[in-house]
């Protein structure tokens, strides 16, 4: 991994260097775990027996330098490691050893020249690309610093520490770490979905993963509509409307609608902007192909024997009032009464529009009727929900009804509140 360009990284501020602080001992935490967990798997037999059996072996003497170092012995590994090479120039685990010393003896400068050495030498050497981590944070150097910690997220066991490092930086120096990070996951690394998973568990994760949604929108691989959905339900399950609101305005996606998908031809919308269609006992519905407009609606089979939830989408209006409208057209039975159309406030404070189908007089040959009715929605409801009820019927009519072009809009002062068929 090679550094970004010859030029001189730029100086920092002593509050940069304290907000860098927090990154270099979780660099240094990986480090002192990556020590800790690789001795009793890089060793076969003891050292000190293995440097009695085969002295001049260069794996050996790497192994021993490894334990010096671990063991706080600098001069010792360093010697060790010098003696490795020696016999194996191309030996990243002793170029990797002495790098090390060279840092704590305080020669910084050779220490970053020789790990870059040992990074760009084996992708899978750990210590030496956390080492270089910790010290590109240091001096400010996002784009490498993150290039090497792109390197170790190959690897699921460090995936905790490196998430952790990703967003603590971008939620504190979010305008030169966030288009860094941007551009890393717009590589589609394997990591990527996991990590943006990880953003929803926290309050500083969700402000980030917020802000690479708008960021990743303009890049090669935006938000797909999963991951996106991911995003709009963790914002959702903690409250923040408003910020659901802000990001899907500025990603218009999906485009600004107080319904999303009325008329039932666009499935690829992400929740909580899209039809749930609940299959229920007696209730089954499914966006087809309608018989005489050939377009995509929504049809429902109803039994008319036990109260169900049919389909339902979480809608965002704000405090006013409004006009529902939908279209239906009735293929077998005698609905009347027996599917209403409902707005309820999410938080269950209320219902604002109970509107059944007027199916009295109203035969399959009617074809497509329009049905309407106003309602209001107070201050202190932030969300509804817009349900399709069925409702039973004591003698226990079944019926098919379409149903299409389902909209909220705000109310026209000259229309006319009640229900029209």
């Amino acid at each position: 991994m090679t550094e970004a360009g010859p030029t001189k990284p730029s100086k920092i501020s002593a509050r940069s260097v304290a907000e860098i602080a927090p990154y270099a001992l979780t660099i240094g935490a990986v480090v002192l775990a990556w020590q800790i967990a690789i001795q009793p798997l890089v060793q076969r037999a003891p050292v000190g027996l293995a440097l009695r059996l085969a002295p001049g072996s260069a794996q050996t003497l790497s192994r021993a330098a490894e334990a010096e170092l671990a063991a706080d012995r600098n001069d010792n590994a360093a010697e060790l490691a010098r003696r490795s090479l020696a016999t194996a120039p191309f030996n990243v685990r002793a170029l990797r050893v002495f790098g090390l010393t060279e840092a704590r003896a305080g020669r910084v400068d050779h220490a970053n020249e020789v790990l870059t050495l040992a990074g760009n030498w084996s992708l899978r050497d750990d210590p030496s690309h956390a080492w270089l981590i910790e010290h590109r944070l240091r001096r400010g150097d996002y784009a490498s610093a993150f290039a090497h910690a792109d390197t170790l997220a190959r690897r699921e066991r460090v995936w905790p520490e490196l998430f952790s490092l990703f967003t603590t930086a971008a939620a504190t120096d979010t305008a030169r770490a966030l288009p860094v990070l941007a551009r890393l996951l717009s590589n589609n690394p394997p990591w990527r979905s996991a990590y943006l998973t990880s953003l929803y568990e926290t309050t500083d994760g969700l402000r980030v993963a917020g802000a690479l949604a708008i960021v990743l929108e303009r890049g090669a691989h935006p938000l797909n509509n999963t991951e996106l959905e991911q995003l709009y339900v963790a914002f959702l399950g903690k409250g923040q409307i408003a910020a659901i609101q802000s990001i899907r305005t500025q990603l218009d996606r999906p485009p600004a609608a107080t319904v999303t998908n009325g008329g039932f031809d666009d499935p690829a919308s992400p929740q909580p902007f899209q039809w749930t269609l609940i299959q229920e006992a007696g209730a089954v519905a499914d966006a087809l192909p309608d018989d005489i407009r050939r377009d995509p609606a929504l049809r429902v089979e109803y039994s008319g024997r036990q109260r169900a939830t049919i389909a339902r989408q979480q809608i965002f209006l704000a405090p006013g009032r409004y006009r529902f409208g939908s279209e239906f057209r009735i293929e077998s039975g005698e609905p009347d009464g027996q599917l209403t159309w409902s707005i309820t406030c999410a938080a269950g404070i209320g219902t604002f529009l109970e509107l059944p189908i007027v199916g009295a007089g109203v035969t399959a040959e009617s074809g497509w009727r329009a049905m309407g009715q106003e309602f209001s929605v107070p201050a202190d409801c932030t969300s509804q929900w817009l349900d399709l009820l069925g409702q039973p019927s004591l003698d226990r009519r079944s019926a098919v009804v379409w149903f299409d072009r389902i909209s909220v809009a705000p109310a026209s002062s000259n229309r006319p509140s009640q229900p029209s068929a």
